[in-house]
């Protein structure tokens, strides 16, 4: 059955980083409390609910228009996540994590930032500081909890490096590339609190082939989230 995402006709609409997160991150057990931090219209929050049913899950956004359509979706999805509305930062959790997800916004602040709000919101790291994020998600998780992330792949070494500075061990990162010749844009993480064990680089996960069609992996991540988009304007 497909997963019907209600979303905005002119503002920011989730994209394929959201859909290869989930590829990524369902290879892991997802159980427990989940937190899916900037949910946006709520897409890995119903995508991993296809799949891990029994897990108990939060989502968290602060932008007014976004949440409206979160919960839209999450109802006729009937996916009862509790939505929380509030900035991540700012949010005072009463609860603890096994899993926190999150595709959160990474484009570095230049001349050229989007005048949409909820596209700005959503795309400029500043609205969200890595080291911000990653300090924070580490409180929050469990012993032994999941921090599974995407991230611009350029930023490696500060990603890793705010991942041991508070404690989260890296288990498992893949890069994404548009194509097998071109560097990779994305970076897939999966870090865990009181990992002991060695980092595992995964193959490179390629898009395109070199004639422009979707790889067999990509077509097999669309095929697996089979979501059905449909635009609308706020006020519908």
């Amino acid at each position: 059955m497909a997963v019907i995402l209600y979303q905005s006709f002119d503002g920011y609409r989730y994209n394929s980083d959201s859909i290869f997160l989930y590829h990524f991150a369902k290879e892991f057990k997802i159980q427990g409390n989940v937190l899916d931090i900037g949910c946006g219209v709520g897409v890995l929050t119903l995508l991993l609910h296809k799949d891990f049913k029994n897990a108990r899950y939060f989502s968290i956004e602060k932008q007014e228009i976004m949440q409206k359509f979160a919960q839209k979706n999450f109802e006729i999805n009937n996916c009862f996540a509790t939505l929380i509305k509030d900035d991540f930062l700012h949010h005072n959790f009463t609860q603890k994590f096994d899993f926190i997800i999150s595709n959160p916004p990474f484009y570095r602040v230049d001349q050229h930032q989007s005048k949409n709000e909820s596209i700005n919101f959503a795309r400029y790291e500043h609205h969200l500081p890595l080291e911000k994020l990653i300090k924070k998600s580490a409180k929050l998780l469990n012993p032994r909890g999941y921090f599974i992330f995407c991230y611009d792949a350029s930023l490696i070494d500060e990603i890793l490096s705010y991942l041991l500075l508070y404690k989260i061990k890296p288990l498992k990162v893949r890069f994404v590339h548009p194509k097998a010749q071109r560097k990779a844009t994305i970076a897939l993480i999966a870090a865990r609190k009181s990992y002991k064990g060695s980092v595992i680089i995964e193959k490179p996960f390629i898009v395109f082939n070199e004639d422009n069609t979707y790889t067999k992996e990509a077509k097999e991540a669309f095929l697996a989230a089979n979501t059905h988009s449909i635009k609308v304007f706020y006020d519908d």
